[in-house]
Protein backbone atom coordinates (compact mmCIF):
# COMPACT_ATOMS: atom_id res chain seq x y z
CA UNK A 1 0.00 0.00 0.00
CA UNK A 2 1.29 3.73 -1.32
CA UNK A 3 1.93 6.00 1.50
CA UNK A 4 -1.01 8.46 -0.37
CA UNK A 5 -3.62 5.23 -0.49
CA UNK A 6 -2.62 4.30 3.67
CA UNK A 7 -3.46 7.88 3.91
CA UNK A 8 -6.70 7.99 2.62
CA UNK A 9 -7.56 4.44 4.06
CA UNK A 10 -6.85 6.13 7.37
CA UNK A 11 -9.08 9.73 6.65
CA UNK A 12 -11.62 7.58 5.08
CA UNK A 13 -11.86 5.25 7.96
CA UNK A 14 -11.31 7.80 11.02
CA UNK A 15 -14.04 9.96 9.43
CA UNK A 16 -16.74 7.89 9.48
CA UNK A 17 -16.22 6.49 13.22
CA UNK A 18 -15.93 10.36 14.46
CA UNK A 19 -18.99 11.56 12.63
CA UNK A 20 -20.94 8.12 13.78
CA UNK A 21 -19.82 8.37 17.30
CA UNK A 22 -20.58 12.02 17.62
CA UNK A 23 -24.46 10.34 16.89
CA UNK A 24 -24.33 8.91 19.51
CA UNK A 25 -22.31 10.90 22.43
CA UNK A 26 -24.50 13.44 21.46
CA UNK A 27 -28.45 12.58 22.00
CA UNK A 28 -29.91 16.09 21.88
CA UNK A 29 -28.67 16.60 18.46
CA UNK A 30 -30.81 18.98 16.62
CA UNK A 31 -32.63 17.58 13.49
CA UNK A 32 -32.65 21.13 11.85
CA UNK A 33 -28.67 21.63 11.54
CA UNK A 34 -28.31 18.19 10.85
CA UNK A 35 -30.30 19.15 7.51
CA UNK A 36 -27.96 22.04 6.40
CA UNK A 37 -25.12 20.42 7.04
CA UNK A 38 -26.78 17.55 4.34
CA UNK A 39 -27.36 20.22 1.89
CA UNK A 40 -24.03 21.71 2.16
CA UNK A 41 -22.79 18.00 1.82
CA UNK A 42 -25.38 17.23 -1.42
CA UNK A 43 -24.14 20.67 -2.72
CA UNK A 44 -20.18 19.61 -2.80
CA UNK A 45 -21.04 15.94 -3.80
CA UNK A 46 -23.24 17.57 -6.46
CA UNK A 47 -20.21 20.21 -7.76
CA UNK A 48 -17.62 17.86 -8.25
CA UNK A 49 -19.63 15.20 -10.26
CA UNK A 50 -20.76 17.39 -12.35
CA UNK A 51 -16.52 19.41 -12.09
CA UNK A 52 -14.43 16.60 -11.88
CA UNK A 53 -16.12 13.32 -12.59
CA UNK A 54 -18.19 13.45 -15.57
CA UNK A 55 -15.52 15.23 -17.69
CA UNK A 56 -13.32 12.97 -16.94
CA UNK A 57 -15.44 10.11 -18.14
CA UNK A 58 -16.50 11.78 -21.04
CA UNK A 59 -12.75 13.42 -22.16
CA UNK A 60 -11.06 11.72 -24.87
CA UNK A 61 -14.34 9.04 -25.23
CA UNK A 62 -15.30 7.51 -28.64
CA UNK A 63 -17.92 6.43 -26.83
CA UNK A 64 -20.13 8.99 -25.32
CA UNK A 65 -23.25 6.94 -25.87
CA UNK A 66 -21.98 4.34 -24.09
CA UNK A 67 -21.05 5.93 -21.12
CA UNK A 68 -24.37 7.75 -20.47
CA UNK A 69 -25.67 4.44 -20.53
CA UNK A 70 -23.75 3.64 -17.69
CA UNK A 71 -24.25 6.84 -15.59
CA UNK A 72 -28.51 6.07 -15.80
CA UNK A 73 -27.53 2.55 -14.96
CA UNK A 74 -25.38 3.93 -11.77
CA UNK A 75 -28.80 6.63 -11.11
CA UNK A 76 -30.62 3.09 -11.12
CA UNK A 77 -28.78 0.85 -9.10
CA UNK A 78 -28.43 3.53 -6.26
CA UNK A 79 -32.19 3.25 -6.40
CA UNK A 80 -32.22 0.11 -5.69
CA UNK A 81 -29.22 -0.10 -3.04
CA UNK A 82 -31.78 2.55 -1.36
CA UNK A 83 -34.44 -0.25 -1.06
CA UNK A 84 -32.68 -1.93 1.16
CA UNK A 85 -30.61 1.11 3.29
CA UNK A 86 -34.13 3.10 3.01
CA UNK A 87 -32.29 5.94 2.10
CA UNK A 88 -29.72 6.47 5.17
CA UNK A 89 -26.88 6.97 2.53
CA UNK A 90 -28.20 10.52 1.77
CA UNK A 91 -29.64 11.36 5.73
CA UNK A 92 -32.97 9.96 5.70
CA UNK A 93 -32.92 9.11 9.37
CA UNK A 94 -36.47 7.43 10.18
CA UNK A 95 -36.14 6.48 14.11
CA UNK A 96 -37.83 3.44 15.03
CA UNK A 97 -37.53 1.88 11.68
CA UNK A 98 -36.00 -1.11 12.76
CA UNK A 99 -37.28 -1.61 16.74
CA UNK A 100 -39.95 -4.16 15.75
CA UNK A 101 -40.29 -7.37 13.99
CA UNK A 102 -37.82 -8.44 11.73
CA UNK A 103 -35.05 -6.37 13.29
CA UNK A 104 -32.21 -8.68 12.37
CA UNK A 105 -33.30 -8.53 8.76
CA UNK A 106 -33.70 -4.83 8.77
CA UNK A 107 -30.37 -4.20 10.11
CA UNK A 108 -28.81 -6.75 8.04
CA UNK A 109 -30.47 -5.27 4.91
CA UNK A 110 -29.56 -2.13 5.72
CA UNK A 111 -25.61 -2.54 6.01
CA UNK A 112 -25.78 -4.64 2.78
CA UNK A 113 -27.58 -1.26 1.34
CA UNK A 114 -24.87 0.69 2.74
CA UNK A 115 -21.47 -1.25 2.35
CA UNK A 116 -22.38 -2.15 -1.48
CA UNK A 117 -22.90 2.30 -1.86
CA UNK A 118 -19.98 2.85 0.05
CA UNK A 119 -17.62 0.30 -1.34
CA UNK A 120 -18.15 1.28 -4.77
CA UNK A 121 -17.68 4.87 -3.63
CA UNK A 122 -14.17 3.69 -2.56
CA UNK A 123 -13.40 2.31 -5.78
CA UNK A 124 -12.69 6.44 -6.98
CA UNK A 125 -10.20 7.41 -5.40
CA UNK A 126 -8.13 4.45 -7.03
CA UNK A 127 -9.57 4.85 -10.04
CA UNK A 128 -9.26 8.49 -10.50
CA UNK A 129 -5.48 8.80 -10.70
CA UNK A 130 -5.79 5.45 -13.23
CA UNK A 131 -8.38 7.26 -15.62
CA UNK A 132 -6.17 9.95 -15.43
CA UNK A 133 -3.17 8.27 -16.98
CA UNK A 134 -5.32 6.52 -19.89
CA UNK A 135 -7.36 9.62 -20.73
CA UNK A 136 -4.10 11.73 -21.17
CA UNK A 137 -1.57 9.50 -21.73
CA UNK A 138 0.77 9.77 -19.05
CA UNK A 139 1.44 12.97 -20.39
CA UNK A 140 2.65 14.75 -17.00
CA UNK A 141 -0.52 16.20 -16.34
CA UNK A 142 -0.77 16.92 -12.46
CA UNK A 143 -4.69 15.65 -11.34
CA UNK A 144 -3.77 15.58 -7.02
CA UNK A 145 -5.78 18.22 -6.90
CA UNK A 146 -8.53 17.07 -8.86
CA UNK A 147 -8.43 13.81 -6.47
CA UNK A 148 -8.04 15.62 -3.31
CA UNK A 149 -11.16 17.92 -4.25
CA UNK A 150 -12.81 14.38 -4.94
CA UNK A 151 -11.50 12.75 -1.47
CA UNK A 152 -12.75 16.01 0.25
CA UNK A 153 -16.43 15.64 -1.53
CA UNK A 154 -16.71 11.80 -0.26
CA UNK A 155 -15.48 12.94 2.99
CA UNK A 156 -18.35 15.04 3.31
CA UNK A 157 -20.44 12.29 2.13
CA UNK A 158 -19.72 10.11 4.24
CA UNK A 159 -19.77 11.68 7.59
CA UNK A 160 -23.82 12.87 7.51
CA UNK A 161 -24.16 9.28 5.95
CA UNK A 162 -22.27 7.55 9.26
CA UNK A 163 -23.86 10.09 11.46
CA UNK A 164 -27.57 8.70 10.13
CA UNK A 165 -26.68 5.22 10.22
CA UNK A 166 -25.98 5.21 13.99
CA UNK A 167 -28.72 7.65 14.61
CA UNK A 168 -30.65 4.75 13.25
CA UNK A 169 -29.38 1.81 15.09
CA UNK A 170 -28.92 3.44 17.97
CA UNK A 171 -31.97 3.35 20.02
CA UNK A 172 -32.61 -0.50 18.01
CA UNK A 173 -29.43 -2.38 19.46
CA UNK A 174 -27.00 -2.39 22.36
CA UNK A 175 -23.69 0.07 22.38
CA UNK A 176 -21.12 -2.78 20.96
CA UNK A 177 -23.16 -3.66 18.25
CA UNK A 178 -23.86 -0.70 17.11
CA UNK A 179 -20.07 0.19 16.97
CA UNK A 180 -19.27 -3.09 15.24
CA UNK A 181 -21.33 -2.26 12.41
CA UNK A 182 -19.81 1.30 12.67
CA UNK A 183 -16.88 -0.52 11.73
CA UNK A 184 -18.08 -2.14 9.13
CA UNK A 185 -19.22 0.64 7.45
CA UNK A 186 -16.28 2.78 8.14
CA UNK A 187 -14.16 -0.13 6.20
CA UNK A 188 -16.34 -0.07 3.28
CA UNK A 189 -15.12 2.69 1.08
CA UNK A 190 -11.32 2.17 2.13
CA UNK A 191 -11.49 -1.31 1.18
CA UNK A 192 -12.98 -0.28 -1.92
CA UNK A 193 -10.40 1.86 -3.06
CA UNK A 194 -7.92 -1.11 -2.16
CA UNK A 195 -9.37 -4.13 -3.96
CA UNK A 196 -10.06 -1.65 -7.21
CA UNK A 197 -6.51 -1.23 -7.23
CA UNK A 198 -5.26 -4.22 -6.84
CA UNK A 199 -6.99 -5.61 -9.41
CA UNK A 200 -6.41 -3.27 -11.52
CA UNK A 201 -2.86 -3.50 -10.82
CA UNK A 202 -2.59 -7.47 -11.01
CA UNK A 203 -4.46 -7.02 -14.38
CA UNK A 204 -7.86 -8.38 -13.30
CA UNK A 205 -9.41 -5.67 -14.65
CA UNK A 206 -8.67 -3.06 -17.05
CA UNK A 207 -9.24 0.74 -17.66
CA UNK A 208 -12.41 0.09 -19.74
CA UNK A 209 -13.80 -2.09 -16.41
CA UNK A 210 -12.95 0.94 -14.48
CA UNK A 211 -14.41 3.45 -16.52
CA UNK A 212 -17.88 1.32 -16.54
CA UNK A 213 -17.71 1.70 -12.06
CA UNK A 214 -16.44 5.12 -12.41
CA UNK A 215 -19.71 6.39 -14.53
CA UNK A 216 -21.97 3.90 -12.34
CA UNK A 217 -20.78 5.46 -9.34
CA UNK A 218 -20.99 8.91 -10.93
CA UNK A 219 -25.09 8.22 -11.54
CA UNK A 220 -25.47 7.45 -7.58
CA UNK A 221 -23.76 10.73 -6.78
CA UNK A 222 -26.16 12.43 -9.25
CA UNK A 223 -28.96 10.30 -7.42
CA UNK A 224 -27.80 11.37 -3.92
CA UNK A 225 -27.11 14.67 -4.27
CA UNK A 226 -30.06 15.43 -6.40
CA UNK A 227 -32.53 13.37 -3.49
CA UNK A 228 -31.19 15.95 -0.21
CA UNK A 229 -32.08 18.82 -2.68
CA UNK A 230 -35.51 17.55 -2.90
CA UNK A 231 -35.55 15.93 0.30
CA UNK A 232 -34.70 19.35 2.00
CA UNK A 233 -37.44 21.77 0.86
CA UNK A 234 -40.37 18.77 1.11
CA UNK A 235 -42.92 21.74 0.98
CA UNK A 236 -41.22 23.19 -2.35
CA UNK A 237 -40.88 27.03 -0.86
CA UNK A 238 -37.80 28.99 -1.21
CA UNK A 239 -35.34 29.04 1.82
CA UNK A 240 -32.53 31.18 1.55
CA UNK A 241 -30.44 29.74 4.18
CA UNK A 242 -30.28 26.21 1.88
CA UNK A 243 -29.63 28.47 -1.09
CA UNK A 244 -27.07 30.33 0.35
CA UNK A 245 -25.15 27.15 1.77
CA UNK A 246 -25.78 25.40 -1.65
CA UNK A 247 -24.28 28.25 -3.33
CA UNK A 248 -21.12 28.34 -0.66
CA UNK A 249 -20.61 24.93 -1.39
CA UNK A 250 -20.25 25.01 -5.33
CA UNK A 251 -17.93 28.01 -4.82
CA UNK A 252 -15.52 25.85 -2.19
CA UNK A 253 -16.09 22.79 -4.93
CA UNK A 254 -15.19 25.12 -7.90
CA UNK A 255 -12.28 27.05 -6.05
CA UNK A 256 -11.02 23.46 -5.02
CA UNK A 257 -11.12 22.39 -8.64
CA UNK A 258 -9.87 25.37 -10.51
CA UNK A 259 -7.38 26.67 -7.95
CA UNK A 260 -5.72 24.71 -5.76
Amino acid sequence: MTDPMLGNFLILFFTAIAAGSLAYFIPNWQQRYFKLVLVFAGSYLFAITVLHILPELFVGTDDATNMGLYILLGFLLQQVLELFSSGVEHGHIHHGGHHHHGLQSGVFTLMIGLFLHAFLEGTLLSQDGILSDHLHGHEGHSHSHGSNNLLFGILLHKGPEAFALVAVLVGSLKKRWVFVLLVVFALASPLGMLLSSLLYEQNFIGGGALRVIYGMVAGGFLHISTTIFFESSPDHRFHLNKVLISVFAFALAISFEMIF
